[in-house]
């Protein structure tokens, strides 16, 4: 039996086991191993949120656990138990609307991640079995399974290579799902299994794996057991197999313990700022509310307490009610005033609400400016519920590749002993000196790229030229792809193994350093045909100047801080001549180092170390990548709007770091403050074996010493600068955020490092972090989420390894980008291009905004002087319950007579013009924070409801007791005509109130708002004309014509609107007079209209 083993990391917890995974299930020879088996899970993906069977339950407890569901609820009941003044209809039925089309919506989600899940737990794929091969569903796979990948194929669960079809056992992969990278990685067989290239060979395989058990970090290294096998032969579920025939893989992790599903974050329910504060003033409404039909019931008894004061005898009570006990007559009668009193907390709201978002989201749908004609898509809302949120954002996390970028690199110009060429410059290869000679053929041999005869892409075949197959470049770098190839346009070119010019003889490689994050440069090893030996070295500059020991360095450095500002991506170039004896012992090291079981890390960074040194500067290149359109011009709009922009990305920092510059996320003068992790070998150059190293984590005190302390006297120098951004940026590695994330054994001593990170970042004007997993950047939204300040996040990213951040951020928001569709299906909205989420956020989250803010304000308004009269009228009617107004009127206020205005008004209102909010970014901080909804504007709001109510009420009151209010010598008035008047000037005021706050106007406006109050008058008109002989008894009948006959009747109503609108109308011209904001000041400038200009 061979044995090959991952073993668990040090510094793990006790608790996490080993697994033993047999290959193709042969359990061990007899007597060979004790045979313990185990069970693991199938390879279902579950990322849907109910079931068949839950689904009524489970959606029922989330719906009733929002507060106003819940208060809804309750008042249903109590109408149904009790004698109440209303009929449970009008609680019922609107309850029973929301919570249906609510579960639909909901339902209907769910059922999409269903047929999601099924599409993929039911793909083909091919398993080996005993010598043959077997087609089966994606969910049936099993850990110990021998399966078979294609090329373009995809991993359907966490595998270990064992061969390849390929001689060299190695494959090609693209990680685009799982990291955002979409450049090619190389990844190796097992040594031993790598000639078993056959069903029939690889059948015949007897071993196991010792792995540890599954956990989400896509980045972190293992340390071989007893063979060498690590992250290089893992194979993760989501990637692809490129540029390879086929491969043959064990699984070891299958189903929900994949790397990329630990990796997803639970899809929750989203609830917005607004909605938050609804419930808070709910809250309020709901204390108002018991309080008034608490005071009702005791002053009833007072009432009643005098022998002379008794029920009033139009309640129809019996004898058997009137000897109940007092505490239940009394409980009895305050939940009556509860019933009574609850239209001011209308269900109709919720129901004005949904349908405002539900609506109002076709807006972005049918917007033509985000319609991208190269996609042919426009952008698409998944959740109505959160289109408000747009408005309130305040961090926006963004992946890198395919988001900012269109990851298509395009080589600008290389530096060669100080001359500077374009590739137009560089004529047909030649070259005049030895040092162009050695540069150009670095350029061609230090590279990981292969060399492709023809490529399907997306439909396109990729390396046709004139109908004939050509070389095609694939690389785990674009880099270097871009590089080969703007070397290629210039007649060097590469060929499998071999480079040929038209002035040199090519090269032989003979090894690979490979390039990682801390070393930042990559080697290799080469035999010129004249026998000569070479090691050629490129990486960052920082990387490669310390280790030069010749060359034109200054002119150089000069050059490549030049490009650098430019925001290009450089690389520095150099050699090193090697002797046969030289070369003898660089072999013998690497041989080592790699043949290692244990520290097989450390010892090829020291073998690397080693070899790497004495070199010879050749020179540098220039690299663009290319943004995305209008990437740059959005993020600085951001900016200037005052949201803070960090970068999560899987990517290099250097290639992230350089994205960051062009987009104008760092900025020239940027100090880059720069936290990354390093093993305890790369701390010094040359490790000590007994020196202890230094703690990532204690860096953190000294960064937060330096970085707050300039920046803060920054702010402080020059105020006009607090809101903008400061010259400091952080950048930061995935490795060290677990440092500070994870509390340490020290970390009580050392300090809580999680607050001190986030100040730093409350101090540095845009972040970037690097090399992260998935759940990292999940991680990173909820660490800000949960900050004190409680900021509004939204996160925006185009593959699936973007899906935890953007289900874990308040707002989520999709690329329809060239890395698949997971991350637009599991957003909250999709746009086609970076630069679309401009508008999405500036304008249409703006007006959502400001719409839903004046819509939940006018709400609680219109209901506070709808039934503040109400609870006013029972002092004047002995506390009887007796209604003011009828029934019809009750039922009808919300529904019909002042629903719909506020709803066209939630629709269509522009209080500023769609260009001025696109071309002036500043006016988003005029909304930000919730300022509209903030406590003392909502009790300014409830004081004029009460104001008004008390100038309907008392102002009707005063002129029925005018005895000029006569007709032909007899009273007119009686109790309907009173609840009548009160309740016209109601409808009136609370729809003249929204005439004065909307600022755009067209004929749908002028046709609801005058339409609702014709309405009015023609019901009240028919209701009370006309003897409806459904109805058993009809108390309206010829009320409302006969008020209207009276003159003085008709010149109170005028009289009780001007004076509930006038405080309103003052206060608005001396705030826009004294204190106006920039929004008022925008909007005095556009009505005031435009002088002649002379020319």
């Amino acid at each position: 039996n061979s044995l090959f083993g991952i073993d668990c990391c040090a510094g793990e917890e006790d608790w996490v086991d080993n697994r033993t995974v047999y290959i193709g299930h042969k359990e061990p020879p007899p007597g060979a191993e004790a045979y313990i088996p185990q069970r693991y899970p199938d390879n279902r993906i579950v990322s849907s949120k109910y079931t068949f069977w839950n689904f009524v339950p489970k959606n029922l407890f989330e719906q009733f656990r929002r507060i106003a569901n819940f208060y809804f609820l309750i008042i249903f009941l109590v109408q149904l138990i009790i004698d109440t003044p209303t009929s449970p209809i009008t609680s019922g039925l609107p309850l029973f609307f929301v919570i249906t089309v609510t579960a639909i919506k909901q339902g209907y989600e769910d059922w999409l991640r269903h047929k999601a899940d099924n599409s993929v737990n039911q793909c083909p794929v091919h398993e080996v079995q005993h010598g043959k091969v077997v087609r089966k569903q994606s969910r049936k796979i099993r850990v110990g399974d021998v399966m078979l990948i294609k090329e373009n194929e995809t991993f359907p669960c966490d595998l270990i290579l064992l061969s390849s079809s390929r001689d060299d056992g190695t494959c090609f992969v693209t990680t685009a799902s799982l990291d955002g990278e979409s450049s090619h990685k190389t990844y190796y067989a097992v040594q031993d299994t790598k000639a078993y290239t056959t069903e029939e060979e690889v059948d015949s395989i007897k071993a196991t794996i010792e792995c540890e058990q599954p956990q989400p970090d896509l980045y972190k290294s293992v340390q071989p057991l007893c063979l060498p096998l690590g992250s290089e032969n893992l194979l993760l579920r989501g990637a692809t197999l490129k540029n390879t025939a086929y491969i043959y893989a064990v699984a070891i992790y299958t189903g929900m313990e994949t790397k990329m599903a630990l990796n997803y974050q639970t899809k929750t329910q989203k609830r917005s700022a607004v909605e938050k504060s609804m419930n808070a003033y709910l809250v309020v409404y709901l204390c108002i509310l018991i309080g008034k039909a608490f005071i009702n019931t005791v002053l009833k008894y007072v009432w009643q307490a005098d022998p002379n004061q008794d029920e009033p005898w139009y309640n129809n009570r019996t004898d058997a009610e009137k000897e109940r006990h007092i505490v239940i007559r009394a409980f009895t009668d305050f939940l009556a005033y509860m019933v009574l009193f609850n239209y001011i907390i209308p269900v109709s709201m919720y129901v004005t609400v949904e349908m405002q978002k539900f609506l109002g989201s076709y807006f972005i749908m049918w917007d033509d400016d985000m319609y991208d004609k190269e996609l042919g898509e426009s952008a698409v809302v998944n959740t109505s519920d959160l289109n408000e949120e747009l408005g309130q954002v305040e961090y926006v996390f963004t992946d890198k590749t395919g988001t900012l970028t269109e990851n298509n690199m395009e080589f600008i110009e290389c530096c060669v002993d100080g001359h500077v060429y374009v590739p137009q410059a560089i004529c047909n290869g030649q070259v005049d000196t030895r040092g162009e000679e050695l540069f150009f053929r670095a350029l061609c041999l230090c590279h990981t790229v292969q060399v492709k005869e023809e490529e399907t892409v997306d439909g396109i075949k990729h390396g046709l030229h004139s109908g004939r197959p050509s070389s095609f470049y694939i690389s785990s770098s674009p880099d270097e792809v871009a590089l080969v190839e703007g070397m290629k346009r210039s007649g060097v070119t590469r060929t499998h193994t071999h480079t040929h010019t038209h002035t040199h003889s090519g090269g032989l490689r003979g090894g690979v350093l490979t390039f990682d994050s801390v070393r930042r440069r990559m080697s290799v090893i080469v035999r010129a045909s004249t026998g000569e030996v070479y090691l050629f070295c490129k990486g960052a500059d920082s990387s490669i100047f310390p280790r030069v020991v010749s060359g034109k360095v200054e002119e150089v450095k000069d050059r490549v801080e030049h490009n650098a500002i430019e925001g290009l991506r450089t690389l520095c170039v150099a050699y090193r001549a090697l002797t046969p004896e030289q070369y003898e012992e660089t072999y013998r090291l690497l041989n080592e180092a790699r043949l290692a079981l244990h520290d097989r890390d450390r010892r090829l960074a020291e073998a690397y170390d080693q070899i790497e040194t004495q070199l010879v500067l050749l020179g540098a290149t220039a690299v663009e990548d290319r943004l995305q359109e209008e990437a740059a011009d959005t993020v600085e709009s951001l900016h200037q709007a005052g949201m803070k922009v960090w970068v999560l990305t899987g990517d290099k920092m250097e290639t992230a770091a350089a994205t960051c510059y062009a987009s104008k996320l760092f900025r020239r003068g940027t100090r880059v403050l720069e936290l990354t992790t390093k093993p305890a070998w790369a701390w010094t150059p040359t490790p000590s074996l007994g020196e202890a190293p230094r703690d990532e984590r204690d860096e953190l005190p000294d960064v937060h010493k330096s970085a707050p302390f300039f920046v803060c006297r920054l702010i402080c120098s020059v105020p006009s600068l607090s809101g903008e951004c400061s010259d400091f940026g952080l950048i930061i590695d995935g490795a060290t955020l677990s440092a500070v994330l994870q509390p340490g054994p020290e970390a009580s001593s050392a300090g809580d490092y999680k607050e001190i990170f986030l100040e730093i970042c409350r101090n540095c004007s845009a972040v970037l972090c690097c090399r992260m997993a998935p759940l990292q950047k999940a991680q990173i939204v909820k660490l800000i989420k949960a900050s004190k300040e409680h900021p509004i996040t939204l996160a925006i990213g185009d593959g699936a390894n973007d899906v935890s951040m953007i289900l874990e951020a308040h707002v989520g928001i999709g690329i329809m980008g060239k890395e698949g569709r997971q991350a637009a299906r599991n957003s909250d909205y999709a746009i086609p291009k970076f630069k679309h989420l401009k508008k999405m956020l500036l304008v249409h989250g703006h007006y959502y905004y400001i719409r839903i803010s004046e819509l939940v304000q006018y709400f609680f308004y219109k209901n506070v002087c709808f039934i503040f009269p109400q609870f006013l009228y029972q002092f004047f009617c002995g506390f009887s319950q007796q209604p003011l107004y009828d029934t019809a009127y009750l039922t009808l206020y919300n529904i019909s007579f002042t629903s719909l205005p506020i709803l066209l008004y939630s629709l269509m209102e522009q209080h500023i013009n769609i260009d001025i909010l696109r071309k002036d970014p500043t006016l988003y901080r005029d909304i930000s924070k919730n300022c509209l909804l903030r406590w003392p504007i909502f009790i300014y709001w409830t004081i004029l409801g009460v104001y008004d109510a008390m100038v309907m009420f008392f102002g009707a009151y005063f002129l029925f007791d005018n005895t000029t209010f006569t007709s032909n010598g007899q009273v007119m008035f009686g109790n309907w005509t009173f609840g009548t008047l009160v309740f016209t000037v109601l409808v009136f005021t609370v729809t003249f109130k929204l005439v004065l706050d909307t600022h755009y106007w067209t004929w749908i406006n002028h046709f609801v708002i005058w339409g609702s109050l014709i309405f009015f008058v023609v019901f009240s008109l028919l209701w009370g004309g006309i003897i409806w002989p459904f109805l058993n008894y009809q108390r309206m009948y010829y009320v409302f014509m006969q008020m209207l006959s009276s003159g003085p009747a008709w010149l109170s109503i005028i009289l009780l609107i001007t004076a509930g609108l006038l405080p309103d109308v003052v206060k608005k011209v001396i705030c826009r007079a004294l204190w106006p904001t920039t929004t008022e000041r925008i909007q005095c400038l556009i009505t005031v209209p435009n002088k002649p200009v002379k020319g």
